[in-house]
């Protein structure tokens, strides 16, 4: 098969070195890609939001399968463009993907499908929200309503800094996503993620992982994209995923179904866990990013076959074959981030390390400029390995990083300490 994969982060990279590990895969090609990308598989530029152009290449390149990477191309309808130009792909539609792209949508899916989730009013005026918190009082929990790169998600501790965060998100702070801010319960417990595949009718779990989202050590400081994660995650018990299927994922699908738009693609399901009960935190419609990257290393050749399942509507025959391990990655991003920061400091020491399916570097915001390796994103790279226990797959992390040399950037060192 001939393979596209839209997008250019880690999780893109991920993807790609999964699916080049299967024989099925005759070409792959990803756009527009990154420095990383390019050493495994043909990147082409490509405005990937721009579904009629990304179909127009699909034809000339003789496609043969379309994996949608980022949530934005996904919530543009991207996958719609593709689907009706006769293309096989991995996503949902723009109607389905709303689940990620408005905040308020999957709150009201959440009430029809009676899926626990937090108590929530929603809000397009300062007035009233303020209002609002200051009859709940704080912790509280304050979000954008539509997509801002995993960043439009206060946890105000205190009073003034909801009420600061409102002041943000109604006043553009992220643009169009905060027109609307939905205001929430603060949930106690722990959060984790459950990953699974649909394909309009079938669910099929297809793992676990938690991630690291402030960037500094302890879980302290702003939100991020993501600093890290680890794969499984052990709060996500057998027990509390047959709840959190039972509970939460199915009817969800069920609703979307039963509304003319059924979910195709992987859903994320954020989840916060406290005595065994979880309760939804938010879904995504995409693979999480860093949490792609530990799931890939761990699955390798068969998340192509489990991918080309959902999209052919045949998840009913599939299986996930598990092995009892591991996996971890730490993500290195550029000094300042999740601030302001600069980019094209050169990142060197990357040739020498491993590469194999129990050791990775993946390209989350690299680029190639004459022969040498430069970082051009906040998060750069995400170093990522798999042992027969966390312990072993975070020592071998954390021996590649101190293998890179780069001045330019940062890391956490407590990785998995939730887990260890």
């Amino acid at each position: 098969m001939n393979i596209l994969i839209l997008g250019s982060g880690g999780r893109e990279h991920a993807l790609a070195w999964a699916v080049m590990q299967n024989p099925k895969c005759d070409k792959l090609i990803v756009a527009p890609g990154n420095a990383g990308i390019a050493q495994i598989a043909e990147c082409a530029g490509l405005d990937i939001m721009d579904g009629g152009l990304v179909a127009t290449f699909a034809e000339e390149n003789a496609i043969d399968f379309v994996i949608v990477g980022p949530e934005a191309p996904l919530a543009a309808g991207v996958a719609d463009r593709l689907r009706e130009a006769g293309f096989l792909v991995f996503g949902p539609s723009e109607a389905a993907a709303r689940l990620e792209a408005s905040k308020s949508f999957t709150k009201e899916i959440c009430d029809a499908a009676g899926a626990p989730t937090a108590g929530y009013a929603r809000f397009t005026e300062a007035g009233p929200a303020k209002d609002y918190i200051r009859a709940q009082g704080a912790p509280i929990v304050i979000k954008a309503d539509g997509l801002a790169a995993g960043k439009g998600v206060i946890v105000a501790m205190d009073e003034a800094t909801a009420l600061a965060a409102i002041d943000d998100m109604l006043g553009g702070a992220f643009g169009g996503a905060g027109a609307e801010v939905v205001i929430e319960e603060f949930m106690e417990g722990e959060e984790a993620s459950l990953f699974v595949l649909v394909d309009g009718e079938t669910v099929l779990p297809i793992g676990t992982a938690q991630d690291h989202k402030r960037v500094g050590e302890g879980d302290t400081g702003p939100n991020t994209g993501g600093m890290g994660a680890y794969s499984p995650a052990p709060v996500l018990s057998a027990e509390v995923e047959a709840r959190a299927m039972d509970e939460i994922v199915k009817p969800t699908m069920a609703e979307m179904a039963r509304r003319g738009m059924p979910f195709q693609g992987v859903l994320y399901a954020g989840l916060m866990i406290k005595d065994g009960a979880p309760r939804l935190v938010e879904y995504n419609v995409r693979f999480g990013d860093p949490e792609c990257q530990v799931l890939m290393l761990r699955l390798g050749a068969q998340a192509m076959d489990l991918m080309h399942a959902a999209a052919e509507g045949r998840l009913g025959e599939a299986r996930v074959n598990w092995a009892d391990d591991h996996a971890i990655t730490v993500v290195m991003a550029a000094n300042g981030y999740p601030g302001s920061y600069e980019k094209g400091s050169e990142i060197r020491g990357l040739d020498a390390l491993p590469e194999d399916s129990r050791n990775m570097v993946f390209h989350a915001g690299t680029a190639e400029r004459e022969g040498a390796i430069v970082a051009t994103g906040g998060r750069v790279l995400n170093v990522t390995a798999r042992g027969d226990s966390l312990q072993e797959a975070r020592e071998r992390a954390y021996a590649m990083v101190e293998a890179i040399d780069w001045q330019g950037g940062f890391y956490r060192r407590d990785i998995g300490w939730r887990a260890l």
